[in-house]
């Protein structure tokens, strides 16, 4: 079995930008991706605050460039392909056990990301993927015409709304806040928009329906009153979990959310696994903050391989 210079477990934009700065250095690097190449970004409609698109471009498109730009430097990669565990030998190698295989590499970053989080409210499980979502780029068109609701009033939430507001004919915005977190000017674009409705301060109690979801009810933080607002889908932005399950036998230092812990080169308290992008243990999550991780932590493991004696 080959051993790998670098294996990299993620295909978002952290993991595609590690990719393409290793495999410039010359190293043999392996990406694995659990589903598509893209990650989160790919499911966004539009990105306005990445660098060098003024006009703003699809997060498919720009996650897209990417891979291209990884593939042409010579980075492998293996997409629908879960890893399971990590495991750090004394020869210096790291083991990469997925679903399928097993891979070695000399260096691992990991670049997995988040996942959408569950309220786990009475109706979410049942109808999920029956009127229920966690990405509006991928499922609005299927909701034309139709009413839907949105929980979550963070970035994630109106960005996604935004895009269900070319489908659908209305769009209501739950917030369990008393106030909107996303950004100043997404809120002033949502708000504008005649198809909108807002309930702030109200929190999601259950999801309702037959065979797909009919309606959901909302109850009032302030007074207690409850609602019932008919909706045929439920897209839910509450926020994310770090992707870390496959840490589990390994003695990588996490923070007390699950995030990985890194020193200033992005290497985590395991010589040799590096972390990049929303799995780390930071403040701001943001696709540029990512590809800068990304830089750090490659070029740390180039330097590593070099002082390490591969015969």
């Amino acid at each position: 079995m080959n051993t790998y210079d670098v294996i990299i477990i993620g295909g978002g934009a952290g993991g595609m930008t590690a990719g393409i700065y290793t495999s410039r250095e010359m190293l043999s690097t392996l990406l694995i991706e659990k589903k598509m190449v893209g990650g989160l970004a790919a499911e966004t409609e539009l990105i306005e605050n990445y660098p060098g698109f003024p006009e703003g471009i699809t997060g498919m498109d720009l996650m897209n460039k990417m891979k291209d730009q990884a593939q042409k430097f010579g980075v492998e990669i293996i997409e629908l392909e879960e890893v399971e565990s990590i495991k750090p030998t004394i020869e210096n190698e790291i083991i990469v056990q997925t679903v399928k295989d097993e891979y070695r590499a000399y260096s691992v970053i990991v670049a997995s990301g988040t996942v959408p989080k569950s309220l786990n409210v009475p109706g979410e499980k049942e109808f999920r993927g029956k009127g229920i979502s966690y990405c509006a780029t991928c499922d609005g068109p299927l909701y034309r015409d139709k009413e839907v609701a949105v929980i979550g009033c963070g970035n994630s939430g109106l960005q996604e709304g935004e895009s269900l507001l070319k489908h659908a004919r209305g769009v209501t915005f739950v917030e369990f806040l008393p106030y909107m977190t996303a950004s100043k000017i997404l809120q002033q674009r949502v708000k504008k928009n005649k198809k909108t409705t807002f309930f702030l301060n109200h929190t999601l109690v259950r999801i309702d329906g037959d065979k797909f979801v009919e309606s959901i009810a909302l109850k009032n933080r302030d007074d207690g009153q409850k609602k019932k607002l008919e909706v045929s889908g439920v897209f839910l932005y509450v926020g994310f979990l770090p992707a870390t399950d496959f840490l589990e036998e390994t003695e990588v230092e996490l923070d007390k959310k699950g995030y990985i812990k890194t020193d200033d080169k992005m290497e985590t308290s395991v010589p040799g696994i590096y972390a990049v992008g929303d799995i780390r243990s930071k403040i701001v999550r943001q696709i540029d903050v990512a590809c800068g991780e990304a830089t750090i932590a490659a070029i740390a493991a180039f330097h590593r391989i070099q002082t390490l004696e591969i015969s």
